[in-house]
């Protein structure tokens, strides 16, 4: 990114002012996440709205946010001061003047959108892209007086939008060639954006506010109370909170009313106004109802027969919303099981889906659709479920760039929820597109990335580690990862890793795998080997080719100590060939494959054979480390040298499977599920 100072820009466009519109419920939050990712820019923030009171509530709540993030030490005092002086909030359209970026957070009312877009063209840069936080209407109808359609979408945030990640990019026909900017743009400041078609409610409100119709509808039968009902919701689909709280705390009574009349029109009749939320709505105050849920902690008593009969209402409900959206083509399969689960804080859809499986899937909609005959057709998708739940939803993307004759696969790593932590399914579909690139004659070589700008792959997903019940189960779990890493190295076309973050433990070894490294210029944290805080020593390939990479001295003490490599300190051992800017990162790995393929660039290659290594190596701090592991990883950086490298690896595989052993192993795994990862374990050497 190669920003002017003052200025942030993405892929050619420049953003020196931002502005949001609406100072109510969720601007301010909006602006929130605004000032924090690009006021380091020197990018000013406008907050606008036409009364006083307004503004003065999202100023206080904004500020009392940063003050909270102070306290906590999510904020820096220099980075919280930047932040407040940054924003400025006014009832001045006049503000509005050469701003490059608007987004509109006002009333969910067209009439109000359409004319606050009329003023806002003329008064924003003639460059600017103009956003509406819309949870409902479709952008044709918001954007269809202006003069300029394509260069305004719809991009909507989830609550609370400066911690939630999700947004919902939706663009009417104009404006389509705007998607990947914005898609890219949103995942730059630390956002999960995911493309939508254009439809009334756009993907995740259907199911959001399907969610609350199906607790309101078993209300109204008699199954329980708003409480009981809340309650058992939330613990049968793991939300984070209960469809009847997520009303209270968004005051989404009058906007849910509305959008379920037009819902009912618009989308499936199924969806209308329940007589419970009639009846909140009618009520006095600025949302109606407040409704009566769970305390924070309360333990809600509810016996086990109503208990079983709201669960499988509830559940029924949100998986037939969740196959019926994927089934209208509103989002990808994969898009749609992610974003439930980050923007709605609710148990992955089609996970659930493949847990329960097909026939028990098939139950559970017969049986709502018996109480509820306007529910969605299972017909619709039935032929859908047995794919389903067969196999996990992928998580690797794939994308064919074209690059001169032939094309460069892309394969994106894209589990934000865990910064892209391997697991099992990851592996297996590495292998698969791993195969489909080795037989397609069209594609000349493969990159290999990440998905945002925390993380490439923060490595090994934990829970897999917990696992491991002993030698045997770790041996076979490393000769797993090791089996699909050796035909990345083996593949006989270029591979290139884009590390577009931190590539940590697992992520490291299978960017070492790659036959090239390219990484995102300025990263702090470019590479690690923490394995040893967790009481474990690599186990796919990191004691073997971080040796032959950067040779044994300096991989010494980066293994033994899991200490961090920053880019600078990566380019200068030799970890990665280059480093570039985020935006160029993927468009300079592809060309790099493409060169490498057609011979016009040789990439070098990793050693096969033994390596040198010196006599006695550098003493160690270790710290709190335990000195059990230590000597094991001890052992397979010095005897590995000594070995060609299919032995080595061999040779790791067995010691990491030994380690499994060991009573450290036990405690640093327990400890980093328990503590987290900035919590010292505290290990007995055994």
């Amino acid at each position: 990114m190669d920003s002017q100072p003052g200025s942030f820009s993405w892929r050619g466009r420049v953003i020196r002012r931002a502005a949001v519109i609406g100072s109510g419920q969720i601007g301010p939050d909006i602006a929130l996440h605004l000032v924090k990712t690009l006021s380091p820019h020197g990018v000013g923030t406008v907050v606008l709205d036409i009364s006083e009171a307004a503004l003065e509530s999202g100023r206080g709540k904004m500020f009392g946010k940063i003050a909270k993030g102070v306290r906590s030490g999510a904020f820096r005092d220099a980075q919280a001061e930047r932040m407040r002086g940054s924003v400025e909030f006014t009832r001045d359209y006049g503000r509005l003047a050469g701003v490059d970026l608007v987004i509109e957070a006002a009333s969910e009312d067209l009439a109000i959108k359409r004319r606050i877009f009329r003023s806002v063209e003329e008064l924003a840069g003639p460059e600017a892209v103009l956003l509406s936080n819309s949870s409902h209407i479709e952008p044709s109808r918001i954007f269809s007086g202006l003069a300029e359609p394509g260069r305004a979408a719809v991009a909507h945030y989830f609550f609370p939008a400066e911690r939630n990640p999700v947004v919902e990019i939706v663009a009417a026909e104009p404006a389509r060639g705007l998607v990947p900017w914005l898609l890219g743009f949103y995942e730059e400041i630390g956002k999960v954006p995911v493309a939508v078609a254009s439809r009334f409610g756009h993907a995740l409100n259907p199911i959001f506010e399907g969610l609350f119709l199906a607790a309101a509808l078993a209300v109204e039968e008699g199954l329980g109370t708003s409480k009981e009902v809340d309650d058992v919701a939330r613990r049968a689909l793991r939300l984070g909170i209960g469809p009847f709280t997520a009303m209270n705390l968004t005051g989404g009574n009058p906007i849910t009313y509305e959008g379920f009349a037009e819902m009912h029109e618009r989308l499936h009749p199924w969806f209308r106004v329940p007589r419970l939320l009639e009846e909140a709505v009618a009520e006095e105050g600025p949302t109606g109802r407040v409704w009566d849920v769970p305390g924070r902690g309360e333990e809600v008593a509810v016996p086990d027969e109503r208990r079983k009969r709201i669960e499988e209402r509830i559940t029924a409900a949100y998986l037939g919303l969740a196959a019926w959206t994927a089934s209208d083509g509103a989002i990808s399969v994969p898009d749609l099981d992610m974003s439930c689960h980050l923007a709605l804080a609710v148990v992955h859809p089609f996970g659930l889906m493949r847990k329960l499986g097909a026939a028990r899937v098939s139950e559970l909609l017969d049986s709502y659709r018996e109480r509820e005959p306007d529910f969605f057709d299972p017909a619709g998708f039935a032929g859908h479920l047995p794919e389903w739940t067969s196999r996990p939803v992928s998580r690797v993307g794939r994308r064919d760039v074209p690059a001169g004759p032939g094309a460069v696969a892309v394969l994106t790593i894209r589990r934000p929820e865990v910064l892209g932590a391997l697991d099992e399914d990851v592996f297996r579909e590495l292998d698969v597109h791993l195969a489909e690139v080795a037989a397609d004659d069209r594609v000349l070589g493969m990159v290999i990335t990440g998905f945002g700008v925390k993380a490439f792959v923060s490595g090994a997903d934990v829970r897999t580690l917990a696992r491991i019940g002993g030698p045997e189960d770790g041996e076979r779990l490393s000769r797993a990862s090791h089996e699909v890493l050796n035909r990345i190295a083996g593949l006989g076309k270029p591979v290139v890793c884009a590390l577009n973050g931190m590539a940590v433990g697992g992520g490291n070894e299978l960017a070492m795998a790659c036959h090239a490294r390219i990484g995102r210029e300025g990263l702090r944290v470019l590479a690690m080997q923490p394995e040893p805080n967790l009481g474990i020593i690599p186990g796919a390939g990191g004691t073997q080719r971080l040796p032959r990479l950067i040779g044994v001295e300096a991989a010494w003490e980066i293994l033994r100590t899991g200490r961090p490599v920053s880019a600078a300190e990566a380019l200068e051992l030799g970890l990665v060939s280059e480093l570039v800017p985020g935006e160029r990162l993927r468009e300079r790995a592809v060309q790099v494959v493409a060169e490498a393929a057609r011979g016009e660039r040789v990439l070098p290659a990793m050693p096969a054979g033994p390596i040198p290594a010196p006599a006695t190596c550098p003493d160690v701090d270790l710290g709190h480390l335990s000195r059990a592991v230590d000597g094991f990883i001890q052992r397979a950086v010095r005897e590995g040298a000594a070995m060609d490298l299919a032995a080595g690896l061999e040779h790791e595989i067995r010691l990491f499977g030994e380690g499994c052993a060991l009573e450290d192993m036990r405690i640093g795994v327990r400890n980093f599920i328990e503590n987290g990862p900035r919590t010292p374990a505290t290990f007995v050497h055994r």
